[in-house]
């Protein structure tokens, strides 16, 4: 058994943990669970500390269960949210889940015969038959409305400064996230649940239905909610979250998020979303502070990542890709790039639109630069960077003698106009 707590703990992975945990996790092979929302059919990156845990887990010797909400995704966790979440029916969930889970096989062991194998399990298999009276039953009367009251989540929902208060759906939260632990206790011999810090009321709810229910000891550990130096919210750009689907997120914006990180950050990051020993690390980190600007650290961290959720392949593409715009690419470099990531790339670059008609029938660069694009301001400035070679299409210098046509167009949609070093525009052909 490799020793689960002090891995994480190292790593900067661990917020709170019960008493006793890192004994029971020695003795012998253990079961946990970690539960992810199903309301995308996709994880996205502020899923990744939980699947990072189920995976430190299993490399540990231990089984993983990753349980996908589908009943609780119904209602909706009140905890540090203001607002009830919509709620979704079961084709839905089911969809949700199945995607979900060949993303969790990229980091899990799903198939092999090992006895650590992890396994998917939905709570909504073992809650849509339980009736509300059951519910109340067999459940409510062995929490009391003082122990559910005195729980953050709950209080916060409750305080004053919320505006809308808390349904009684959502009341009733952390009872079903309890039930789940008693079911898995009991069926899957489960004897800790894990998530992020703001869950630690809802796990030690379950951990005690474990044992007034069952009589059993379960236990309970939190890592941190991940945050940014800054201020700002992890796992968010500009266009809403980063996802670990590649039709949602490219690899190229997954790669450019994670090069993007802070020197503060992607000390914090390196250790939690990668799988590097300690010694890679130290060394790593000491080699970022002697030479910062060579940004060491935030080029490991985006490699790693990228293979990690997509492949080599992807992470070779997003190298190319990021080289367009900062290094020296060619015409070739850009033509093998996908609608998607060339959008990526040339996401904020002036755009306008010519129609294929005219790119068929071919036009003058002059025309191109100045009367069709607005580009340039004028064709006498379009002439003189033309004569100062000052100009590319789909980076490769053109002449005044140049005439656009649809041999020059990228995915047979795009032309990349250049104007010096960083000036670029992108025409579409419509």
């Amino acid at each position: 058994m490799k020793n689960f707590i002090e891995e994480v703990t190292w790593r900067g992975m661990l917020h709170d943990v019960m008493p006793g945990t890192e004994e029971h996790l020695m003795e012998q092979m253990r079961v946990a669970y970690v539960g992810i929302d199903p309301t995308a059919d996709s994880l996205h990156i502020g899923h990744l500390v939980g699947v990072m845990l189920l995976k430190h887990f299993q490399l540990a010797g231990h089984k993983p269960l990753a349980l996908v909400g589908g009943a609780t995704g119904m209602i909706g966790d009140p905890s540090g949210k203001s607002n009830e979440r919509n709620l979704l029916d079961e084709p839905t969930l089911r969809h949700n889940q199945e995607a979900i889970k060949g993303q969790l096989a990229r980091f899990l062991d799903f198939t092999s015969n090992a006895a650590n194998a992890a396994e998917l399990v939905n709570n909504y298999d073992w809650m849509k038959n339980f009736s509300f009276l059951d519910f109340i039953r067999d459940v409510g009367k062995h929490i009391t409305v003082n122990y559910m009251m005195a729980k953050d989540s709950v209080k916060k929902r409750l305080s004053s400064e919320a505006a809308e208060g808390m349904s009684f759906t959502e009341f009733t939260y952390q009872l079903v996230q309890g039930y789940d632990f008693l079911h898995l206790y009991r069926e899957k011999n489960c004897t800790l649940q894990m998530g992020g810090s703001d869950q630690w009321g809802n796990i030690t709810t379950g951990t005690e239905l474990v044992r007034r229910i069952a009589s059993g000891k379960a236990y309970a550990l939190t890592c941190p909610l991940i945050t940014k130096a800054d201020g700002t919210k992890f796992g968010k750009s500009e266009g809403g979250n980063i996802w670990l689907d590649s039709a949602r997120t490219s690899p190229y914006k997954f790669y450019q998020y994670w090069l993007n990180t802070s020197d503060v950050d992607a000390e914090k990051y390196i250790k939690i979303f990668t799988f590097l020993s300690k010694e890679e690390i130290e060394i790593l980190t000491e080699k970022h502070r002697e030479a910062p600007h060579l940004r060491l650290l935030q080029k490991r961290l985006a490699e790693e990542t990228t293979v990690m959720v997509h492949s080599a392949e992807d992470l070779e593409n997003a190298i190319k890709a990021s080289n367009i715009l900062f290094g020296n690419s060619t015409s070739d470099d850009l033509k093998q790039l996908d609608e998607a990531t060339f959008l990526d790339v040339f996401d904020g670059v002036p755009q306008a639109e010519i129609s294929r008609n005219e790119i068929e029938a071919g036009i003058n660069i002059v025309d191109v630069l100045n009367e069709k694009t607005g580009f340039l301001k004028s064709n006498g400035e379009a002439r003189r960077a033309l004569t100062a070679n000052s100009i590319s299409v789909n980076k490769e210098k053109v002449t005044e003698d140049f005439v656009l046509s649809s041999k020059d167009l990228i995915n047979n949609q795009f032309v990349l106009l250049q104007s010096g070093k960083k000036n670029y525009f992108v025409v579409r052909v419509v």
